[in-house]
C-alpha cells in the first residue's frame, strides 16, 4: 500500500484529491495538511511514501518545503501538483529536489500513475510540460524574466504578487523588512518592471497567480 500525504490548502481540492486516490486499491491518504508549517508537523508525525505537494501555500510555500521535506529522516518522494503549467516553475521544483510535477489540469489516471511512478523511485513530469522543458529550460534567449531570480527572491515575487506587504513577507520568511525590501528592488531590477501594477500584470501573463 503507498501512504500518501496530500498537502493543498483549498478545502474542495484536498477533498476532491483525497476521493480520486481513495478509488485506486492500491493507495491510501494517511494525512492532509492546509499550509507548509502543517504539512512539516504532520510529517514528522505520520510515516508517508508521497507528499502530493500544491506549490503555492500559504506560510512556507511549496518550492520552500521541499528541501525541507527532503532533509527529513526517511524523506517521502515528493510530488508536485501545481495550477502553473510552466516550465520554469516546474525546473525549479525539481532542482530542489521534487521527484515529479503534475499540474491541477491533468486527467486523474495520469495523476495516480504519476504517484505510482515517483513512490517507486522514479520520476514524473506533466506530458505537456516535458516538450517545453527540454526546448525553454535553459535556452538564455527563451528564458522569462522571472527565471532570472535566485529561490529567496522568487518567493518573494510570489507573496508580493499576491498581495502580502514587505512588513508580512518579513514575518512569514523569518526575515527582516530591510532584506525584503532590497530583495523586492533587485528582483524588480531583474525583471525590468517599475511598479508592483507591473509586477502583477506579469504573474498574471505568465500564469504565474
Amino acid at each position: 500500500m503507498i501512504r500518501v500525504l496530500v498537502a493543498e490548502d483549498h478545502t474542495i481540492v484536498r477533498e476532491g484529491i483525497k476521493q480520486l486516490i481513495g478509488l485506486a486499491k492500491d493507495l491510501q491518504v494517511v494525512g492532509e495538511a492546509s499550509n507548509g508549517e502543517q504539512l512539516l508537523a504532520t510529517l514528522r508525525q505520520v510515516p508517508c511514501d508521497v507528499v502530493l505537494l500544491d506549490i503555492s501555500m500559504p506560510g512556507v510555500n511549496g518550492l520552500e518545503a521541499i528541501p525541507r521535506i527532503r532533509a527529513l529522516a526517511n524523506a517521502p518522494a515528493i510530488l508536485v501538483l501545481s495550477m502553473h503549467d510552466e516550465a520554469q516553475m516546474a525546473a525549479r521544483a525539481l532542482k530542489v529536489g521534487a521527484a515529479g510535477y503534475a499540474t491541477k489540469d491533468s486527467d486523474p489516471a495520469l495523476l495516480l500513475a504519476a504517484i505510482r511512478k515517483v513512490a517507486g523511485g522514479g520520476r514524473y513530469i506533466d506530458p505537456q510540460l516535458a516538450d517545453r522543458m527540454v526546448f525553454e529550460v535553459g535556452l538564455t534567449d527563451a528564458r522569462p524574466a522571472h527565471a532570472l531570480l535566485s529561490e529567496r527572491e522568487f518567493s518573494v515575487f510570489e507573496r508580493l504578487v499576491q498581495g502580502a506587504s514587505v512588513n508580512e513577507i518579513a514575518q512569514q520568511l523569518a526575515l527582516s523588512n530591510k532584506t525584503i525590501s532590497t530583495h523586492k528592488a533587485r528582483l524588480m531590477q531583474k525583471m525590468n518592471v517599475s511598479s508592483m501594477a507591473d509586477l502583477v500584470r506579469y504573474a498574471m501573463e505568465h500564469k504565474l497567480l
